[in-house]
């Protein structure tokens, strides 16, 4: 087999495992598309793709690991949540990451819920803070798989043109 047929299938398999992966905690989506992007590329010699192209597509990826920490935050925020709640649920984000899905999904909850019962909040407040974190994390996966898309348009654009 041909040099750049390899590259293509490896391309293909990258961008299939990244996407994946913005389901599954225990792949890194984004890195593996990004990573596929570049394989794709290169499969053409940079001819169509260039390095400009492609640091671009680098600063979305590095924007997307951003996205869980500070979208926990932002959702606990939302809902009313004291400083403490809000830093919480973007640790509990970063500890969770360590325990697969259920980390990713409790971790920002628990994280809000703690840091709003360190500042002797009610039971209730503590909840409105760790459903506001939750709520978060699910706006940060959605703006995950809006900046993949965004790096595959990107990339086809220019590609095209």
């Amino acid at each position: 087999m041909e040099l750049p047929i390899l590259l293509w299938l490896l391309a293909a398999l990258l961008i299939i495992a990244g996407f994946v992966g913005l389901i599954l905690p225990a792949l890194p989506g984004i890195p593996l598309i990004y990573a596929g992007l570049v394989v794709l590329a290169w499969s053409e010699n940079f001819v169509h793709v260039g390095w400009i192209t492609l640091t671009v597509l680098g600063v979305l990826a590095l924007l997307s690991y951003g996205v869980d920490l500070l979208a926990a935050s932002f959702g606990a925020k939302r809902f009313g949540a004291s400083p403490r709640a809000v830093w919480g649920a973007a640790l509990g984000a970063l500890v969770g990451l360590f325990f697969g899905l259920p980390g990713i999904l409790l971790g920002p909850f628990a994280g809000a819920v703690i840091g709003e019962f360190s500042g002797k909040a009610s039971t209730k407040e503590a909840m409105h803070a760790g459903l506001g974190a939750t709520l978060g994390l699910v706006f940060g996966a959605l703006l995950k798989i809006a900046l993949a898309f965004t790096m595959l348009g990107v990339f086809v654009i220019d590609r095209l043109i």
